[in-house]
């Protein structure tokens, strides 16, 4: 229709639009420009002039016919009417509210790639800081809103002053809980700002392609608190998906991106079951037919995942890096891994490596098992598809084609056929290891491929990310139907087992669930209904928390149970007192109107003598004075007929002198006709002379007036020739001065045509102007009724209010009455807290009694400590002098054997005494035999020295044994007198805690009298319709008989605790004249005890 070159200085247009009010108008704005332009006549022209210093317009709306709101890189916001500069104002950086930083729940890694990542993204967030920019803008009713900083939106309201749009209300993005980083998710940069036609929602698109929606009738209600995004769904993939798989047992597929999650969705109920993000990319992802594992593979490792009910866990890893292609068999028994160029087969079960398929040249891009899972297909990108036997782990197949780089594969359900899409921008159907059918593409790259378990139908989708559906065999003609559905290349095809549902996924991170129908419109239906599994995986953990939290909340439950039911009691016994209360009241009043009820019937049959009396008299008087209407009556009738006779006479006298008159009118009618038809037909004869005459004038006259004529008509064609002349002269003139005036009403119909236009909205204006009076009269009409009736509900309220005061006279009455029973009550408490003062000094007395008591304990514990190292010590020594005795009765023992050696040789030698010869060589046998060189005469002098020193120890430990004997004895006196004690101190701690108990006691009787009190002054606010004795009858009761019950009780506890003080000085005597040894007592909780007392 119309096209205009646009010189832009920077990176060129960022947003082009037509007005919404006049479809001609045309809004271009980009780096550097704002230009309106008009199209008329099959051109575009210019409308505005720019001005001022260029800026990087990056967005702009259509506020009005005139208006125009555009958003700079800097964060401005300027406002256009008509292509001139109307309004300017700076938007500044957002900062994320404290809610939001409160609630963020992050997860912190350990590694330093993470910490480095987290600097980066703060450096970034620092720079983002100081440079704001608008980067979408929307328009609705009241303003408009705009998007000045990752994860805002700003709404803007018109206004009366200076300011003519004015910031109103904050609206965050939300942060994904299933992120790993829910700072970033919140933080994402707002592309587009959506508002419904109603204007009741708001849906905004972010750089992550996430969808947000806001419901606008909030706004009204939270302009001070800052409001937040809900997701329009849920989150959504913000990556290219490259992964996607089904399972038999469940509704459910499974999803991997680059954004790094994994998602598992419902294809029935169109919901997201689970997420959760990692640290790597996933390449791909496979799915368990009973659906409760899955296979993903990572970036540096594939991962056997467990779906529990709420999270993913990984249960095994193998080491397989960049896997970018996995899949489970049918069974579920085996699943295949790509590693490489390498095909590799697990065990589901053991997770043993059971074979590794080799023969692959290029890259894997797809594998597909049989039905049976005995056969195994796979492709790659030299154009090579493989049919495997994986019993014996051989090819069996193939079909090489390397000008075609292979992207996806399918199988039909008997094994039998392959179908497969590449780079050649054709669908091939593969069988016995050769090409059968080609079916072209018609100008577009196949990128996916998938069969129907039925084998009936074939999908397919395009690099365009539409899908094509063929029908089985395959067309070799333009015979298929096509659907747009993605807005990038389909990367991933599946088909459910019931044929029912096509899933598709993009590079542009969407997933479609298609509804497969027939040619009839219908849904295909299922020889067997499908049942799907319920089941679900869940730690032992979890369980255990969570029961432990069941029973947590059980027991809570309890609790809860038994405070309600102790708080209805007490609410029925208040209950049952006031009933009881009201009851007495309610008969007494049943009384006094009784009483008033006879007072009234008496009163009654009073007046009813009285009434009949006058009703009598009454009577009597109607009768009279009818019978004196009748008479006067008759009367009157009377002389009314006399009357009436009288004035028909008068009647008949009249009638006869009309007729007389009426016969003399006509006579003299008839004379007067006479006389003037005779005048009138004198009159006629005249004229008609007179006629005559003037016929002959105008005979004359017309001879005369043509003659007359002729010379008029020679005169006035000499006349016309010099008008003509004249006339053509003004004629050329007249064209020229058209000419001129053709130019000026064009310039004026267009005028004509923008005050046309003008008067047309003016008289919108008008009419909705009207329209707005009439609604405001119907308001105000409605106002003024309200205003009746709230006139009304005033004095109504006047009335109620006199009566309140009224009662709440009586009330202060009362008050009074109870504030001196306070008074009475606050000196009895004051006695009670004196009492209370004294008791708790006698308690510090004996605390500080009990203290030095403890110390002496600890005293003697430190001498009965030193005690047993001194036994200690003297039982080593003992034992060293009883080896040192072990030791001398060995070496007496040796001695005494050498003796009896020494003898028995000695007695053999004197068998030789008469031979000298032999007798000396004996001697010298036993010299050498018994006598050494080291035993001299030292041996002797060292024997003694020994002896000494071994008597002197002996004499020594002999001491320290009668001196230890005679401790141990005194040392058995002081336990005996210590077990003495202890039993007696504890049986004291028994009567301490019974009399902390009584304390207790007395101190929740105390606690009740002030409740009471307080009771009391409630009772006066709350019940403003309750009779005066309802408020004195049961709380007096219960002040008296605990009055009663706080005095005995005193008095009991000050006996026992002066004979608990009689025996504790008995006690101290005691002690201070026996010391005591051994352990120490237990302490008591005293500073306890009196802090309770105190409360």
């Amino acid at each position: 229709m119309a096209a205009v070159r646009v010189e832009a200085p920077g990176s060129g247009i960022c947003q082009v639009s037509f007005s919404p009010q006049d479809n001609a108008q045309v809004c271009i704005t980009g780096n550097g420009f704002f230009k309106l332009f008009k199209y008329s006549e099959g051109t575009l022209k210019q409308m505005n002039l720019q001005k001022g210093e260029p800026q990087n317009y990056l967005c702009h709306a259509w506020l009005s016919e005139e208006e125009v709101i555009c958003g700079t890189d800097t964060g401005k916001l300027i406002l256009f009417e008509t292509g001139e500069l109307h309004w300017e104002t700076s938007v500044e950086y957002k900062k994320i509210p404290r809610e939001l930083e409160e609630d963020a729940t992050t997860e912190e890694y350990e590694s330093s790639s993470d910490v480095s990542c987290g600097l980066a993204s703060e450096d970034n967030g620092s720079q983002q800081d100081s440079l704001p920019q608008i980067s979408a803008v929307a328009a609705y009713s009241r303003g408009f809103a705009c998007s000045s900083s990752p994860g805002v939106v700003l709404l803007f309201e018109k206004t009366k002053g200076k300011e003519v749009y004015k910031e109103s209300q904050e609206i965050w993005l939300p942060r994904d809980l299933f992120s790993s980083e829910p700072k970033q998710s919140g933080r994402q940069d707002i592309i587009c700002i959506c508002f419904s036609p109603s204007e009741e929602t708001m849906v905004v698109n972010t750089n992550k392609n996430q969808l947000y929606i806001f419901t606008m009738l909030s706004t009204d209600l939270m302009k001070e608190k800052a409001a937040y995004f809900a997701y329009l769904n849920f989150p959504l993939h913000s990556a290219s998906i490259t992964g996607l798989d089904i399972c038999i047992w469940k509704p459910i597929l499974a999803t991997c991106s680059l954004d790094r999650s994994v998602r598992v969705w419902n294809y029935k109920t169109n919901t997201l079951e689970l997420c959760k993000e990692y640290r790597e990319e996933a390449y791909t992802v496979s799915l368990h037919p009973t659906g409760l594992f899955c296979l993903v593979g990572f970036s540096d490792k594939l991962r056997f995942i467990s779906l529990l009910y709420e999270d993913m866990h990984v249960f095994k890893e193998f080491a397989v890096r960049k896997c970018r292609e996995c899949s489970f068999s049918n069974g579920g028994h085996l699943f295949a891994a790509v590693n490489g160029n390498v095909i590799q087969i697990y065990s589901s079960t053991t997770f043993e490596n059971i074979n590794n398929l080799k023969g692959h040249s290029g890259k894997i891009h797809a594998v597909k098992w049989s039905a049976d899972d005995t056969k195994f297909v796979s492709c790659d990108t030299h154009g090579a598809v493989y049919e495997w036997n994986l019993l014996t782990g051989k090819r069996e197949s193939e079909c090489v084609l390397k000008s075609c780089i292979y992207s996806s594969i399918a199988l039909s359900s008997d094994a039998k056929i392959i179908f497969a899409v590449g780079s050649d921008q054709t669908l091939k159907e593969i069988s016995e290891s050769l090409i059968q059918h080609e079916v072209p593409a018609f100008g577009v790259v196949y990128t996916a491929v998938t069969v129907s378990h039925s084998g009936h139908m074939v999908f397919v989708g395009t690099s365009l990310g539409t899908i094509r559906a063929m029908k089985y065999p395959l067309p070799l003609t333009k015979d298929f139907n096509e659907y747009q559905a993605h807005a990038g290349a389909v990367t991933k095809m599946s088909v459910t087992n019931d044929d029912l549902f096509l899933l598709t996924a993009s590079e542009d991170g969407s997933i479609f669930i298609w509804k497969v129908y027939d040619k009839g419109g219908g849904i295909l239906k299922w020889e067997k209904e499908v049942e799907y599994a319920e089941e679900v995986l869940i730690m032992r953990s979890d369980i255990e928390e969570k029961s432990q939290a069941m029973l947590d909340l059980q027991i809570r439950v309890k609790e809860l149970q038994t405070e309600n039911d102790y708080q209805l009691r007490l609410k029925d016994m208040y209950c049952d007192e006031k009933i009881k209360e009201l009851e007495e009241n309610f008969t007494q009043e049943i009384g006094s109107l009784k009483t008033k009820h006879q007072i009234l019937q008496a009163e009654k049959e009073k007046q009813e003598l009285q009434h009949q009396f006058q009703l009598s008299e009454l009577m009597n008087k109607q009768a009279r004075e009818v019978q004196q209407l009748e008479s006067d009556s008759n009367q009157k009738l009377l002389m009314e007929n006399e009357k009436y006779q009288e004035l028909q006479v008068k009647s008949q006298r009249m009638q006869e002198e009309y007729e007389k008159q009426l016969h003399n009118l006509e006579e003299s009618k008839s004379r007067a006709v006479k006389e003037l038809t005779e005048y009138y037909e004198e009159k006629l004869n005249e004229k008609s002379v007179l006629l005559e005459e003037a016929k002959e004038d105008m005979r004359q006259q017309l001879q005369a007036h043509e003659e007359i004529k002729k010379q008029i008509e020679e005169d006035e064609d000499q006349e016309i020739l010099e008008i003509k002349i004249k006339y053509e002269r003004q004629l050329l003139e007249e064209k020229e001065t058209n000419l001129q005036l053709k130019g000026e009403t064009g310039v004026m119909n267009k005028r004509l045509n923008s005050l046309q236009k003008e008067l047309k909205e003016r008289n919108r204006d008008i009419e909705e102007m009207r329209l707005e009076q009439q609604k405001l009269q119907g308001i105000i009409k409605s106002l003024e009724k309200d205003m009746l009736a709230l006139k009304t509900e005033i004095q109504e309220r006047a009335d109620t209010i006199q009566d309140k005061e009224k009662h709440i006279y009586d009330l202060k009455k009362k008050n009074q009455e109870l504030e001196k029973f306070k008074f009475v009550l606050d000196y009895r408490v004051e006695e009670f807290k004196k009492q209370i003062e004294s008791r708790e000094n006698d308690i510090k007395t004996m605390k500080e009694q009990i203290r030095e008591m403890e110390g002496e304990l600890e005293r003697f514990h430190k001498e009965s400590t030193q005690l047993k190292l001194n036994i200690t010590q003297l039982q080593q020594k003992l034992k060293a002098t009883d080896r040192e005795m072990h030791r001398e009765r060995q070496k007496k023992q040796n001695m005494e054997a050498l003796i009896k050696r020494f003898k028995t040789d000695l007695h053999n030698c004197v068998g030789f005494i008469q031979d000298s010869k032999k007798m000396k060589d004996r001697i010298r046998e036993l010299y050498t035999k018994y006598v050494q060189q080291s035993d001299t005469v030292e041996t002797e002098a060292l024997d003694t020295d020994l002896q000494q020193e071994y008597m002197r120890q002996r004499e020594y430990l002999e001491r320290n044994l009668a001196a230890l004997k005679k401790k141990v004895k005194d040392q058995e006196v002081h336990q005996a007198a210590y077990m003495r004690i202890v039993q007696e101190n504890v049986s004291l701690i028994k009567e301490i805690n019974d009399l902390r108990q009584e304390l207790k006691v007395a101190h929740t009787q105390v606690h009740d009298l002030r409740s009471t009190l307080r009771l009391t002054k409630k009772k006066q606010a709350i019940q403003d319709t309750a009779p005066s004795s309802e408020l004195l009858s049961s709380p007096a009761v219960l002040r008296l008989n605990a009055e009663k019950e706080s005095e005995k009780i005193i008095e009991m506890q000050q006996l026992e605790i002066q004979y608990l003080r009689d025996q504790i000085q008995e006690k101290g005597q005691v002690l201070a004249v026996q010391p005591l040894s051994g352990r120490n007592l237990p302490k008591l909780n005293l500073e306890r005890s009196h802090k309770t007392q105190q409360q």
